[in-house]
């Protein structure tokens, strides 16, 4: 390893670590010349993930380019950015894990939307819009039907009571009038 102080090309590892994040060995080295220390990170060089899109072209994974439509899906709701970089770092250690190169867009998609629901229901619908490219509000409609259809305890209740002070009863739900 060359020394960036003296450029000398022989060093000895004085201390070795994983990194906090566990994805890299930290390494602490002493150069043999000039006797001054510095660090170097160890990592796993990742296979290049492709998506293959729906016109058949392929693009190399940017996680940065998913990560961009998920902020703007969840602008003005309370899901921290922290939160975001871990579900996408769930999904691309799945599509890792999974030992091909190249994965569909579809699949990508309707990954992000399954996550997503489970952190909010108005990011995902958000989401779904732009990714399945609704035509026309009907389409919409179904989609947040589908939200409302789910079993009760498997969506979060609107935590604020009503205005007369008055709680909801848990069993009821608001209706949805799209103008059916």
């Amino acid at each position: 390893m060359k020394c960036p102080f003296c450029a000398h090309l022989d060093s000895k590892v004085v201390d070795s670590r994983d990194s906090e994040t566990g994805e890299a060995i930290r390494r602490r080295r002493e150069c043999l010349n000039c006797g001054k220390r510095f660090s170097t990170y160890e990592r796993v060089e990742a296979v290049p993930l492709f998506v293959v899109k729906k016109d058949g072209r392929r693009e190399e994974f940017d996680r940065r380019k998913l990560l961009h439509g998920l902020l703007v899906s969840t602008t003005k709701r309370e899901i921290g950015p922290a939160q975001l970089e871990a579900l996408v770092d769930d999904l691309e250690n799945q599509l890792r894990g999974r030992g091909g190169t190249e994965i569909p867009s579809r699949e990508i998609g309707e990954m992000v939307m399954e996550k997503l629901r489970l952190i909010d229901e108005i990011a995902y619908i958000r989401f779904a819009s732009v990714y399945r490219s609704f035509k026309d509000a009907s389409e919409m409609r179904t989609v947040i039907e589908q939200v409302l259809s789910q079993p009760p305890g498997t969506r979060r209740q609107a935590p604020e009571p009503s205005r007369r002070g008055r709680r909801p009863r848990e069993d009821s739900e608001l209706p949805l009038d799209l103008g059916k």
